[in-house]
């Protein structure tokens, strides 16, 4: 948690009373907050009399170097050692840097110019007045402004997300933040929102290159997006799925996983739609085209989706053999678990939770979309004068254009129903006409 402000008064004071109020809230999960900046730092501040100092001819950078050479020394010479050279630093000994009454007590040596350039010694504690006070141990900036940070690490049977999205709640909460002071959660959660936002434009851009590669192949806008949703439903399996199972979602694998799916599931739209398009050319009515498709097609989507899933099996449930110990001991050292298996189960179980709910939807939704966009299809561009409502069907403009598709249908029937009524009619009076 970032506290961020230019005052540092009020950062200091909004940093404290925040970590006061967390710890009191108790959040569960948080082992202990922890304060990046050390407020109460003590230190020994030397100020220069500078009265004093000029009474007796001193100035402030001699002071100053003197007590420095002292502490941390100071290069008087040079040693060369065939091609090595080594710097001689001069300075007191630990035991006098440690102590400062010896510190105070150091004799600064000069020569005094008012006195015809007398040798002169002073202690230094003539010269200086001593306040013990406590200061910051460091100051840290972010995008220019002070920043104070509250780390924190989650206990175990915690997820980080759900101690963040608590934490959230508990900072909403927090009152009395001053103007100019900034609350913000970073970490983790910061990192897996950036990561969700990158693969969520991973998947924008794979599903509009699908789209304008199934747009080239079968020339249809409406089949293109059919397919497409086929990505839409394999999503929903996989939320169902995590959420039936109760499995913790990985933000970056499931979502690698979707994205993959995104370019497995497509496979079985196509293989339905493409060979329903073949029998409508060789003459079959739609309806029967598309059952024909699925019954005909529905060997090769299952036995794709079952190799994928099968395949993925060992890996989702952290199946390890030790090949080596096999083949030289005859002991393959079997096991489930392990690291390996905590990172790849999220994707793992993702492309099978998609892969097994696409399958079914490859049978059922495909077919009957397939068979609404064809019926609707003349009747829509007769409805609104021309080909270009196909391009409404296109994310995100399909929210517009399945209000118009529910309205054209709605037309259809009613046409269709006073054909109907009319065809009847005719054929009534001239049964009747051929009766008397």
């Amino acid at each position: 948690i970032e506290i961020a402000s230019e005052d540092f008064d009020k950062l200091t004071s909004t940093a404290k009373r925040l970590k006061q109020y967390l710890d009191s809230v108790h959040v569960p999960g948080v082992e202990e907050l922890k304060m990046d900046v050390d407020l109460t730092n003590p230190e020994i501040t030397l100020t220069v009399n500078r009265e004093r100092a000029q009474i007796e001819g001193v100035s402030t950078a001699q002071i100053g170097q003197q007590i420095r050479t002292a502490l941390f020394g100071r290069e008087v010479s040079k040693i060369k050692i065939g091609e090595d050279e080594y710097k001689i630093q001069l300075r007191n000994e630990e035991m006098q840097r440690n102590s400062l009454s010896d510190l105070l007590n150091m004799k600064l040596v000069f020569r005094d110019q008012a006195a015809g350039g007398a040798i002169k010694q002073i202690p230094i504690t003539t010269l200086v007045d001593v306040d013990y006070t406590s200061t910051f141990g460091s100051i840290k900036r972010k995008n220019v402004k002070r920043v104070i940070t509250l780390t924190s690490n989650v206990l175990s049977g915690f997820t980080p997300t759900e101690v963040n999205a608590k934490l959230k709640t508990a900072i909403d909460n927090f009152k009395k933040v001053p103007v100019g002071v900034t609350i913000e959660q970073t970490g983790e959660g910061a990192q897996q929102a950036e990561t969700g936002a990158f693969l969520f434009k991973a998947l924008i851009i794979a599903l509009m290159l699908i789209l304008l590669i199934l747009v080239l192949q079968f020339n249809s806008i409406s089949k293109s997006v059919i397919i497409l949703t086929e990505i839409v439903f394999s999503v929903i399996g996989v939320l169902l799925g995590f959420g039936i199972t109760g499995m913790e979602v990985s933000v970056v694998m499931t979502g690698i996983g979707i994205v993959g799916l995104a370019g497995i599931v497509v496979k079985n739209g196509i293989l339905v739609i493409e060979f329903a398009d073949e029998l409508r050319a060789r003459g079959m009515k739609t309806r029967e085209a598309v059952i024909q498709a699925g019954k005909t097609r529905i060997i090769p989507v299952m036995l794709t989706a079952l190799a994928a899933m099968l395949a993925l099996i060992p890996l989702a449930i952290g199946f390890n053999i030790n090949f080596v110990t096999m083949f030289s001991d005859l002991n393959p050292h079997i096991f489930f678990g392990g690291d390996s298996a905590s990172f790849w189960k999220p994707l793992s179980w993702t492309i099978i939770f998609g892969l097994a709910f696409a399958f079914f939807m490859t049978l059922v939704i495909v077919p009957s979309m397939y068979l609404i966009a064809e019926r609707l299809r003349r009747p829509m561009r007769r409805q609104y004068g021309g080909k270009w409502i196909s391009i409404m069907g296109i994310p995100p403009l399909i929210l517009l254009f399945i209000p118009l598709m529910i309205t054209t249908m709605i037309i259809h029937i009613r046409e269709a129903a006073k054909r109907r009524r009319r065809i009847g009619k005719n054929t009534n009076e001239k049964w009747a006409g051929s009766w008397y």
